[in-house]
């Protein structure tokens, strides 16, 4: 056994179950990359600043969980907690939003990081898919996020989620709520840091966890009661179009989202067979963001999705994806020769697009048959001298137990035709 372990609170993804994990990001992502959207990766940490302007000082994320550090040239960076600020940070910084054509439209994949106790749904490393569309406020932006998130997850047979919906007003109506709500949590038995905590943002005191802050927030005032007439019927288009697209969602008065950037629209999807761990993706429209960064008054709308949260969505649905096998073809050499020439013809099969591969360490053929097994190959090619010297090899279907000889030089186009 190594000396060496992988850290408290994360994995690594090791086949077979790697395989699914990656068929998730490739079903998370089929949807935007069908619409539009272009790929962007960012770098791992950034600026600790970027994320205490961006997700909020008064956060979790922030104040507890960011995993931050001093280089040795004295910057102050962190691994990245979440993905929005870093994709935003990098469209400013390319001038994408300059290229006149708006919104620019990104999806990206990755892995983040926060100091969390570790438990079952909740990592210190995990890995989410996430879209940004950045520069246009249009209430068909928000639905269409919403749609492809619904869309994604329906492609990989989840079935029993549910998409919770909000609206949390604007810099016109915000104010007025927020202030309404600070004098109901002043006169509530709350501890030192959480009062703190609602003189600077209210509405992280909402997403509070903890069943005697719950307890106490059932009187609380609603957003709802507070939106601006512009806000309303924003929400009410957006609640439209997703009705009329057959995407069904849950009004939830009390939605905030663990960032300070939300405005408006925001939304969450919640598979109820996690337990305590429910949300497996969410986002919003952050409209203010990147003034908050620097940069222009960029309205824009997003949403990250769990990778590893949705697995075991699957897992907790017993959903199970249908992966085809890493190997089509296995190849068997008996003998010096054969594996020259076979390991020439695994190279030609792989070269048209045939996924091949080859026993490799000179093993016997009971052992070398094990391996093929394993592979899941749909067929084994073996040679001997003997068969070279007649000029085939054995091709041997591993769902039927057919096998018959064939040509040396018809292999390739005989696997190609037999494989489609």
């Amino acid at each position: 056994m190594s000396t060496f372990q992988a850290p408290k609170g994360t994995y690594d993804l090791i086949p077979p179950d790697s395989a699914t994990f990656l068929a998730v990001r490739e079903a998370i992502s089929a949807p935007l990359r069908n619409s539009g959207y272009g790929y962007i990766e960012t770098p791992g940490f950034e600026n600790v600043e970027l994320f205490a302007r961006g997700v909020g000082e008064s956060t979790d994320i922030v104040t507890k969980e960011m995993y931050a550090f001093e280089t040795k040239g004295g910057d102050r960076l962190a691994l990245r907690p979440e993905g929005t600020a870093s994709v935003l940070r990098a469209a400013l910084e390319a001038n994408l939003h300059k290229a006149g054509n708006l919104p620019v439209k990104l999806w990206y994949s990755g892995s983040y990081y926060r100091y969390e106790r570790p438990q079952k749904g909740r990592y210190r490393h995990f890995s989410q898919v996430g879209a940004e569309a950045i520069g246009a406020e249009d209430p068909a932006l928000d639905a269409e996020l919403i749609i492809l998130a619904d869309q994604a997850y329906r492609s990989l047979g989840l079935r029993n989620f549910r998409i919770l919906f909000n609206s949390l007003g604007d810099k016109e109506c915000r104010p007025v709520y927020r202030a309404a709500l600070q004098d109901f949590l002043r006169g509530l038995d709350l501890d030192e840091d959480t009062l703190r905590r609602a003189e600077i943002n209210p509405l992280r005191v909402l997403d509070d966890k903890r069943a005697d802050v719950q307890k106490q927030l059932t009187d609380a005032p609603l957003l709802r009661d507070y939106l601006c007439d512009a806000c309303t019927a924003y929400h009410e288009e957006v609640r439209e179009l997703i009705t009329a697209a057959g995407v069904a969602f849950e009004d939830d008065p009390r939605l905030v989202r663990g960032l300070d950037y939300y405005t408006r629209t925001t939304f969450e999807f919640v598979h109820d067979g996690l337990g305590a761990q429910s949300a497996v993706g969410g986002g919003g429209r952050y409209d203010g963001l990147s003034e908050m960064i620097g940069g222009p008054a960029l309205p824009s709308v997003g949403w990250a999705l769990g990778v590893d949260r949705t697995v075991l969505a699957l897992e907790a649905e017993g959903v199970r994806l249908d992966i085809p096998a890493a190997t089509s073809v296995f190849a068997i050499p008996l003998g010096d020769e054969a594996r020259r020439v076979l390991f020439g013809k695994v190279t030609e099969l792989r070269k048209v697009g045939v996924a091949a591969d080859f026993s490799y360490g000179h093993k016997g053929l009971k052992g070398a048959m094990k391996n093929a097994n394993r592979s899941g190959a749909r067929y084994t090619v073996v040679a001997g001298e003997r068969d070279l010297a007649e000029g085939v090899v054995q091709l041997k279907d591993m769902e039927s137990g057919e096998q018959i000889a064939i040509g040396v030089g018809e292999v390739v186009a005989e696997l190609e035709t037999r494989l489609g």
